[in-house]
């Protein structure tokens, strides 16, 4: 992506010239200069930009002197505000540039440049989010390419293509091992959630339903089958959220075909209200291979791993977010939230 264009057409659609420079120049890489003023700017850029992000980069400025602008996908409220009040700024792709220095207070609306920039992220299509979610279950273990494209199985080439993108943007280090949340919250913004509303549960003591819809009661971490997410499992885990014996179960399923069968077999409900139990298809097979049974599992279900369970929390930007803020599980998982 080239954001030097990108910045320079952001502006240009606001009336205010700008210029390039030799990046040696203080740090900078353009020139903005609204009425004379040349006031030159640094530009990153980052997929997602929460407020975490936002701290780090500003922590991280090596030119104090010379404003921040972040080009993203996405930049958060709380994010744009932070930015701004240091004396930064941001263009959000989707239509927004700000920049706000003792000279300079520019913030309104541009036309979206998403679509022209492209799927610059790595986490868009199903691909990325093996590779990202591979290296979130094992965060701080060094991955080299052809063992990773194996283990998920992908050709090396894809598998490379992923890291360099993660790479480039600041999500991962030069030997593919994750440091602090950005690569979690960044996978969460593309983590799917549309599930199908089943009428009943299936009684893990019922014949007719193991075999077809492949339960697979018994085989947590030997076989792909149903894996519970979502609140239930959290609370498992021992997660601080309040699970009611009446509540709804989430599950991860294998695949298309099962899923098809479990409306069959099951029925659908009209709506979450009136449902026993929701199903999706794993967002990566993952979800449904490593599923975990506890000594301390108070349901008949497998749980899905504290990460995939951490991404359907997320999901909820209020109480599920509360949660994960507060919620570290035991030493047999690492925390990347």
């Amino acid at each position: 992506m080239d954001l030097e264009a990108l910045t320079v057409d952001a502006f240009n659609q606001l009336g205010i010239d700008t210029r390039r420079v030799d990046a040696a120049d203080h740090g900078s890489n353009l020139v903005v200069d609204p009425a004379g003023l040349a006031l030159p700017i640094r530009m990153t850029w980052r997929s997602l930009v929460t407020d975490d992000v936002a701290e780090r980069l500003l922590a991280d400025a090596p030119y104090s002197d010379v404003p921040l602008l972040v080009i993203a996908n996405r930049v958060t409220e709380t994010a744009r505000t932070l930015l701004t009040q240091r004396g930064s700024g941001y263009l959000d792709l989707r239509g927004r540039l700000a920049l706000r220095t003792d000279r300079v207070l520019i913030d309104a609306p541009i036309e979206p440049l998403t679509e022209r920039a492209g799927r610059s992220t790595a986490l868009a299509g199903r691909a990325g989010l093996e590779v990202a979610t591979a290296l979130l279950l094992r965060p701080e273990h060094p991955v080299a390419v052809r063992e990773l494209a194996r283990e998920i199985g992908r050709s090396p080439s894809t598998v490379s293509d992923i890291l360099a993108a993660l790479r480039r943007d600041g999500l991962i280090d030069t030997h593919n091992t994750v440091s602090g949340t950005e690569l979690f919250w960044n996978v969460a913004e593309y983590w799917p959630t549309k599930r199908a509303h089943l009428a009943s549960l299936p009684a893990p003591g019922d014949a007719s339903v193991i075999r077809p819809l492949r339960l697979g009661l018994d085989t947590a971490g030997v076989e792909p089958g149903w894996a519970l997410s979502d609140s239930a499992a959290a609370s498992a885990y021992g997660a601080p959220v309040a699970f009611r014996s009446d509540q709804i179960l989430d599950f991860f399923v294998p695949d298309q075909s099962i899923l098809r069968r479990a409306t069959t077999l099951l029925g659908t409900a009209p709506s979450n209200r009136h449902a026993r139990a929701t199903v999706r298809v794993a967002p990566v097979p993952a979800a449904v291979q490593n599923r975990i049974d506890t000594d301390t599992n108070p349901f008949e279900w497998p749980l899905a791993h504290p990460l995939f369970v951490a991404l359907d929390l997320a999901q909820d930007t209020g109480r599920g977010r509360e949660i994960l803020d507060i919620w570290t599980p035991d030493e047999r998982w690492t925390r990347v939230w």
